[in-house]
């Protein structure tokens, strides 16, 4: 199951990619929603190895994700690898420059199950897939709103 989300937003790529890499204030985002975030890495910036083991609740259960940065191609290019439970998932985030300050992000979602349960939680995810897409794009947008109010504050 593929979920592909593109916005533009009015900042510079290199602002882009600095906020899309901000990975302690993701961490604070997922623990308001009560997620438990433990870093497994000690590095001192953002980067290739960067990684993260996660508890969350979803349908009423707790779910165990591990994800790592496998790719990391300042300014343009971010990939995590996650797996969960018999599912197994790449994120691709893209920039584009499209102008000094205009900037197009692209982010791509690859999910694979493994076993029997994690095929039919799959499947019911691709029956949902409209709202999971919708619901993607929606947070991608708000991300890229607040990209540029914090641009527009800054110059």
């Amino acid at each position: 199951m593929e979920i592909i989300t593109r916005e533009d937003i009015e900042a510079p790529v290199d602002f882009v990619f600095g906020q899309v890499t901000d990975f302690q204030t993701f961490e604070r985002q997922a623990m308001r929603r009560g997620a438990d975030v433990k870093r497994r890495d000690r590095l001192p910036a953002p980067g290739k190895g960067s990684g993260w083991d996660v508890i969350f609740k979803f349908r009423g259960k707790d779910r165990r994700l591990a994800a790592e940065v496998t790719q990391f191609e300042a300014p343009v290019l971010l990939r995590l690898d996650t797996a969960s439970g018999g599912i197994d998932g790449v994120t691709m985030v893209e920039l584009v420059p499209l102008a000094r300050t205009r900037t197009r992000l692209t982010t791509r979602t690859t999910l694979g199950a493994t076993g029997l349960t994690a095929k039919l939680l799959l499947q019911s995810l691709r029956l949902a897939r409209g709202t999971l897409t919708r619901r993607m794009q929606g947070r991608v947008a708000s991300f890229a709103a607040d990209v540029e109010a914090r641009f527009a504050r800054q110059g």
